[in-house]
């Protein structure tokens, strides 16, 4: 019994490793988003940290136009950022995790 407790310690702790691993990974991950008609682009890794951000000089003109493309162009970069994020640490818990019956956490 303690054999087996010691066993799935050990992949647990095996799983967090993995886990940290793929954050770290993730900083080297980016996802490059920009507006439709390009005068706003903005460069942020899987972990959600922006990296770049370019302005045109056509929006520094209008201080609203400009907050408003910055919302829509952010939100749509953190979406897809937070969509691999969740992705790659999902299978990265999953795949250390001991298989204990009745625990399907990540279906």
């Amino acid at each position: 019994m303690f054999g087996d407790l010691m066993g799935m310690m050990g992949k647990m702790q095996e799983a967090q490793k993995k886990i940290e691993e793929t954050k770290k990974r993730l900083d080297t991950v980016l996802i490059d988003e920009k507006s439709s008609d390009g005068l706003l682009e903005v460069t942020l890794t899987a972990n959600r940290t922006i990296r770049s951000l370019h302005i045109s000089e056509e929006l520094l003109g209008d201080k609203e136009q400009l907050e408003d493309y910055l919302i829509m162009v952010l939100n749509k970069a953190i979406t897809k950022a937070t969509n691999i994020n969740e992705a790659e640490l999902a299978a990265a818990a999953k795949d250390g995790m001991p298989n204990i019956p009745g625990m399907d956490l990540f279906k």
